[in-house]
């Protein structure tokens, strides 16, 4: 491993917390993961001689899965063949970069990537998660901010802002966003449901 690297480490309790270390080869970023296991944290991301180590707060976990619930329960009123695999670890050497995000499908069976990554900023900080999906080649990542949901498209080597996924185009995000704010997640889905089912 790497000796004496650059450690900084993230303070608030009920943010998430996150340790880097630069100067890390990509060969160490790997003995991280295979050191890690299975386990589902900390995530860790890699960019150019950079890993973060990031453990999640409860309240970024909780909207994460709500968020991945309405989703899914979406999915599965509109008959789409949508597969979630969460935290899929996602790398590739050639660019030396690779990420976990907090959720992320494909419309359909899995490909070499997701076709949609979802990341929950909840604190500051952090490396460009938009660099390293561009990289990685995701065709789309949803940013949940502040209560909004942002939505990025690659397009040829960058994202760009849009308005509406092109993955799920029919899908309202103003309106899944109504839901989010509800402590029972059970409550949230079923409510969402019945507005989805109100509008067929």
């Amino acid at each position: 491993m790497v000796s004496a690297p650059r450690v900084e480490v993230s303070p608030s309790v009920e943010a998430d917390q996150r340790v880097f270390m630069r100067g890390v080869s990509y060969k160490d970023y790997e003995l991280v993961l295979l050191a890690r296991g299975e386990a589902s944290v900390p995530r860790i991301s890699y960019a150019e001689g950079v890993l973060e180590l990031m453990s999640p707060s409860r309240s970024h976990e909780t909207l994460k899965t709500l968020i991945a619930r309405l989703v899914e329960a979406y999915a599965e009123e509109r008959g789409l063949d949508l597969n979630g695999f969460g935290s899929w670890t996602l790398k590739n050497p050639a660019v030396e970069r690779g990420a976990e995000p907090d959720e992320c499908y494909t419309l359909g069976p899995p490909g070499e990537v997701p076709d949609l990554a979802i990341e929950v900023a909840w604190t500051h900080g952090g490396l460009d998660k938009l660099d390293i999906y561009a990289k990685l080649g995701v065709g789309e990542v949803w940013f949940w901010r502040k209560g909004r949901i942002e939505v990025h498209v690659l397009r040829g080597e960058a994202f760009e802002a849009v308005e509406r996924s092109p993955l799920l185009p029919d899908l309202d995000l103003r309106q899944l966003e109504t839901f989010l704010d509800e402590d029972n997640q059970t409550q949230a889905v079923r409510a969402y449901r019945a507005a989805l089912r109100h509008e067929q």
